[in-house]
This record gives structure tokens, C-alpha cells and sequence, in this order.
């Protein structure tokens, strides 16, 4: 088992953003990816080598978000500026699609849904994405792209 240290050096990238594919928000990101390794020292002695430590320490990453997400519900208020250069029809337009891009998103199945979040939202490289679910880069290209076809199936339905 390699040091904490290293660990963190070179891992700590790849679980921050795995989680701001998750949270879309840096702070609460960085914030978490401190407590996952706070968690990772705490159970260490639990850690068999069955799985790859980036595995490990995104699922740690995924609970610590969880636990974080049942103390701090997200309101349903809209986030977003809409003080644009877009006109209201379409700054609503935008959103519905978007929120409806989202919602056939958050229905695809596993592993399609987290694989496509990871790509998109977390920026992550196919490579990493493997890295992260214990399988090949190819594997994670793959199932993106099955995803991706699902996905716009699903939305053309709503067409």
C-alpha cells in the first residue's frame, strides 16, 4: 500500500473531479474530495486490494456526497442568472430543454447514466472514467456512446 501521501497526490485530481461531475459546484467538490480522504485514512485497514484505490476512494467520494446531500436538501429555487442577452421566451426555452435533457438523463440506466455524468459534467477523459468504474477506457467510450443513443431516443420520444 502505497503512503497516504502519494495516494492523495495521485488521486486527489481525479476524485475532485469526479465529484464536480457529480456537484457542478468547485467549492462543495473540494470541500468533499478533503473529507473522502479524511474517510480513506479512517478505513484504510478496511481497503483489501479487491478493486483499484481510485475506485475505492470515489466510492467514498459517492457516500460522502450522499451524506452531505440528506443534511443539505437542494431547493428547487433556479439557480441560473437570467439576466442574459437571450429573450426571456428563450432563456425558458433553454431551461426546459435542458431540464428535459436532465430528467432522460437521470432515467437512463445504469452504468449509461453515471458514465455520460462523469464525461460531460465531470470533464473527465474515457481513460479516467474506466479508471474510476474498474474497467477499460474502451469499455467507458462504449457505453458513452450507448448512453448517448439511448439518451436521444429517449428525448426524440418527447419530440
Amino acid at each position: 500500500m502505497q503512503a497516504m501521501d502519494e495516494i492523495y497526490q495521485s488521486y486527489a485530481r481525479t476524485v475532485y473531479k469526479y465529484l464536480m461531475s457529480l456537484t457542478a459546484d468547485e467549492n462543495l467538490a473540494e470541500e468533499l474530495t478533503q473529507e473522502t480522504f479524511y474517510q480513506a485514512i479512517r478505513s484504510i485497514d478496511r481497503f483489501d486490494g479487491s478493486c483499484r484505490i481510485s475506485t475505492w476512494l470515489c466510492a467514498i467520494a459517492k457516500n460522502q456526497l450522499l451524506s452531505y446531500r440528506r443534511k443539505h436538501p437542494v431547493s428547487d429555487e433556479v439557480t441560473e442568472d437570467i439576466l442574459t442577452e437571450k429573450s426571456a421566451e428563450e432563456s425558458v426555452l433553454d431551461y426546459e430543454n435542458r431540464v428535459e435533457t436532465l430528467k432522460k438523463l437521470h432515467g437512463c440506466p445504469e452504468p449509461y447514466r453515471e458514465v455520460m455524468y462523469l464525461r460531460v459534467y465531470g470533464n473527465l477523459s474515457f481513460r479516467e472514467i474506466g479508471d474510476i468504474m474498474g474497467k477499460t477506457e474502451n469499455w467507458a467510450r462504449v457505453t458513452f456512446y450507448r448512453g448517448k443513443e439511448h439518451l436521444r431516443k429517449e428525448l426524440e420520444k418527447h419530440e
